[in-house]
């Protein structure tokens, strides 16, 4: 079945995480870079429209581009992740999309709440821990992760590799401030 998600691309993780990715998180191999899950699953992409991203681009506008850190491992069961400081503005940014698409649930309405990661390792608990390991010792030994989020793709998968659809800009902080 073919689908779409929003993310945030975060290429400035690659050179401390892309080798644990590459071994413990299957995604990459077909095509998802590191990156924080905004809202998945969403439509099926033959039904993405102007109007779609239309919508998905004004319901975006309300939140403004921002900084962040990754610099916490986290887990889930069969997660090891790193955990973005401050989340509010991811979460923002899915309630925003939620508000606008209400047939699209985050993770189709699976789990409570909306935690924002990006995954590192994905698959089981033990291969989450070794890389949980791992990672928190580079962590220790070369700091955090700082990046700027100032757009949101549109990824979708359609042959079995995901690509890049469209990206959406967030506004600047300033601009946003003064159109409210």
């Amino acid at each position: 079945m073919a689908i779409s998600a929003f993310a945030v691309k975060v290429p400035s993780a690659e050179p401390l995480i892309g080798d644990l990715r590459q071994r413990f998180d299957a995604t990459t191999k077909l095509g998802v870079p590191a990156h924080i899950t905004v809202l998945v699953p969403f439509m099926d992409p033959r039904h993405i429209t102007p109007a779609v991203l239309d919508r998905a681009q004004h319901a975006l506008n309300r939140v403004a581009a921002f900084s962040f850190s990754l610099g916490r491992v986290a887990r889930f069961p069969a997660t090891a992740y790193l955990a973005p400081e401050p989340p509010e503005p991811f979460i923002a940014m899915t309630q925003a999309l939620v508000d606008v698409f209400p047939d699209f649930q985050p993770y189709g309405g699976e789990h409570q709440g909306v935690v924002p990661h990006l995954t590192v390792a994905h698959g089981n608990s033990s291969e989450a821990d070794a890389a949980a390991a791992e990672l928190q010792e580079r962590l220790d030994a070369f700091g955090g992760i700082h990046a700027d989020c100032a757009s949101v793709v549109l990824i979708e998968n359609s042959t079995g590799r995901w690509e890049e659809l469209h990206v959406f800009h967030l506004a600047r902080a300033d601009t946003l401030a003064r159109d409210d």
